[in-house]
């Protein structure tokens, strides 16, 4: 087995380069960071984690903690997307994810005592509620932590959120280039931020267009399947019924898709639908489905490299990361015909 001395001659750099490559300081070199790294990944090189744990030091582990639907958990694509990156990144440096769902808080423990009974040497919370009782002792504490999309402020602690007010305004933006006055919306979790700024995006959005949504085409419920199918079937089943509709997850789009289907309206010739995440399915339904794209990748990548810089140094220069979202236009979404649209402007007037 290679030791980090190793590493060290292989590399042409000292036991001590080796050792801050591997622990994330930002002292090196890009050059010599990524030389060392592919020898790291080649030699299939792991730092000793239990010697590193009884020198006080570290113990190379970091606690995951997830918001999760009992029924999906780990599994579900977009969740999976990223951990996988941030696993894949932290282990890289040698560090070990140790994932905890909230099933565990049922238990009575909270945030900090599992991190102080595992000796994390951070902690990654991702969907969180905010208002979580064991939340503000862990942002009071010295635990570097970051949080995914919980809109919350620390003493060791940033928050990387994805630009959800600006991904709800673009949908509103590209529905109405379409053509389209009569617009529904099924939205997620009413108390997370991503509905939160999804809906507040939305509306403002329509609202620069002179348009206002009409409080019967909207639908309150989780980010899965099953309120996709509730909420379309509530929404085709009004008096009057909007021709395209903005679903605040992708998964709420599946079951809209399939409640339109069962009730005899086609995507996107009687009604469009348009997602929220641009989670892997979205490339092979039919239609495929336009969508609004969270780059799972780039938060897995930004929230490892956030909490090595908080662990190595005890702070960021931020406490507080936005990354942009991105329109993908696919196949249900339709532009309306001219004259539907000179019969709307008629209406409207």
């Amino acid at each position: 087995m290679k030791t980090i001395k190793d590493i060290a001659e292989l590399a042409g750099v000292s036991p001590a380069t080796v050792s801050k490559v591997i622990n994330g300081y930002s002292d090196i070199s890009e050059a010599t960071r990524n030389r060392v790294m592919k020898i790291v990944r080649r030699e299939n090189f792991q730092p000793n984690p239990i010697a590193s744990g009884l020198s006080g030091k570290s113990s190379r582990s970091i606690g995951i903690f997830l918001h999760c639907n009992p029924s999906r958990g780990i599994h579900h694509a977009f969740m999976h997307q990223i951990l996988f990156t941030l696993r894949s990144r932290l282990g890289e440096y040698g560090y070990d994810c140790v994932i905890f769902s909230d099933l565990w808080l049922h238990k009575g423990s909270n945030f900090l005592h599992i991190c102080q009974n595992r000796r994390v040497d951070g902690a990654v919370l991702l969907g969180v509620d905010k208002s979580e009782p064991g939340i503000a002792a862990l942002l009071s504490s010295d635990l570097p932590s970051v949080f995914i999309d919980s809109n919350v402020e620390g003493k060791h602690a940033v928050d990387v959120i994805w630009d959800h007010y600006g991904g709800g305004r673009k949908v509103a933006d590209y529905l109405y280039e379409l053509g389209h006055y009569k617009i529904g919306l099924i939205k997620g979790y009413p108390s997370t931020e991503p509905t939160k700024g999804r809906t507040a995006g939305f509306l403002d959005g329509l609202r620069s267009h002179g348009l206002e949504i009409n409080p019967q085409w909207i639908f309150e419920g989780d980010f899965l399947e099953e309120t996709g199918y509730n909420g379309m079937g509530f929404l085709l089943k009004q008096e009057r019924i909007p021709t395209a509709v903005f679903c605040q997850s992708d998964s709420i789009a599946v079951g809209a898709m399939q409640a339109a289907e069962e009730l005899g309206f086609s995507c996107p010739e009687d009604i469009s639908i348009i997602g929220y995440d641009d989670i892997e399915v979205c490339r092979y339904m039919r239609p495929r489905l336009t969508t609004i794209r969270q780059d799972t990748a780039a938060m897995g990548e930004t929230v490892a490299d956030i909490l090595l810089d908080l662990m190595n140094h005890g702070k960021t220069q931020e406490n507080y990361r936005l990354l942009p979202v991105d329109l993908i236009t696919r196949e249900s979404c339709r532009r309306l015909e001219e004259e539907v649209l000179w019969a709307k402007k008629c209406q409207r007037s």
